[in-house]
């Protein structure tokens, strides 16, 4: 496919994503905006001199190469599934669908199709993040122990369709094989319903990579202080990924004998060089843009999620959810 053409691109659902999907898509070379649809219209003004579709049946007969689908999570798969059919390439904000049959679906549609599905996990495109796989690939921490993320804030009031688990925990389901190079094969969670919901907002969840690594999720909706932090420990250090800022920042085993006897004493590691590492920082909704037109474009597909991992992180949130629910561990 010629890599000089434009693709013509819509965003469906003008929420709190899809505002920022289109500002992106404008921004980006090889992307022209060419249409929107909400059906309870733009509440944010950024359509400007497009019409405003009210459904996917008006926004598909604009003539699009590619979409974003940003409408709330139970509609997913229905959007998708006319996209599909119609042959629209697409990028499905995370989660792929409100259950693993759905996603499922939505992913064989796709494949059954011939046309580009990806989902859209924008933390894979944060530079910390990045960075960070990018040295553990490297060696930089030699074998990994574990691997532990917290993400923590105010509720959103933007959400009224789904938990935490599905819309904040999703996310760290999907970094931490990605990260790791591996799978879950088992998980424990526990959840708490404090804020009048009946959608859990709070989780801890605990499990275990195929590879070994043990993993720790904290994910809740009831700190007042936003943290957004992924830890790799390993035999060689530890790294640590700030989301919010960007930052990566290495803390190394020591190499040195401690005199200090009560400290000698533990036979563990101790206390080496700090680095924070000077890395570029895109935005990272503009890296994930640019990485689904070069899928679309047939010049790389590396840098998408392909929907059979959105399907596999789904099936995570089900075990969390069913974990948390009986009271046991899930073997997935």
């Amino acid at each position: 496919m010629s890599t000089d053409r434009t693709l013509r691109t819509g965003v469906i659902g003008l929420g709190s994503m899809g505002r920022h999907h289109a500002r992106v898509i404008r921004a980006t070379p090889g992307m022209e905006l060419v249409a929107v649809a909400d059906p309870i219209g733009d509440k944010f003004g950024v359509a400007e001199d497009l019409p405003v579709h009210a459904d996917v049946d008006a926004f598909i007969a604009a003539g699009l190469d590619a979409a974003v689908v940003a409408v709330p999570t139970v509609h997913h798969e229905e959007v998708a599934l006319a996209l599909a059919a119609a042959g629209v390439a697409t990028m499905v904000e995370k989660p792929i669908a409100h259950s693993v049959e759905a996603g499922e679906r939505v992913g064989a549609a796709f494949e059954d199709a011939g046309v580009v599905g990806c989902v859209g996990y924008v933390e894979r495109c944060n530079p910390a993040v990045i960075a960070m796989r990018e040295r553990i690939q490297q060696g930089v921490l030699g074998e990994i122990y574990q691997i532990t993320t917290s993400r923590q804030g105010p509720f959103p009031p933007r959400i009224t369709d789904v938990g935490v688990v599905q819309d904040l925990a999703t996310h760290d389901f999907d970094l931490t094989p990605w990260i790791a190079d591996s799978t879950y094969v088992r998980l424990t969670a526990h959840t708490q319903h404090r804020s009048g919901r009946d959608k859990e907002d709070m989780v801890v969840a605990t499990g275990r990579l195929a590879n070994g690594v043990i993993v720790n999720h904290l994910v809740n909706w009831l700190s007042p202080r936003k943290e957004r932090q992924c830890i790799a420990t390993g035999e060689r250090g530890a790294l640590v990924a700030d989301t919010l800022t960007g930052d990566l920042t290495f803390y190394a085993n020591g190499t040195f004998e401690s005199e200090w006897d009560a400290v000698a004493t533990f036979r563990g590691v101790n206390e080496g060089d700090v680095t924070r590492f000077a890395i570029q920082k895109r935005e990272p909704l503009a890296v994930e843009q640019a990485h689904f037109r070069d899928a679309v474009l047939g010049t790389d597909s590396a840098g998408i999620v392909p929907m059979t991992e959105g399907v596999q992180t789904l099936r995570v949130v089900d075990a969390c959810l069913r974990s948390a629910e009986e009271g046991r561990e899930i073997t997935l």
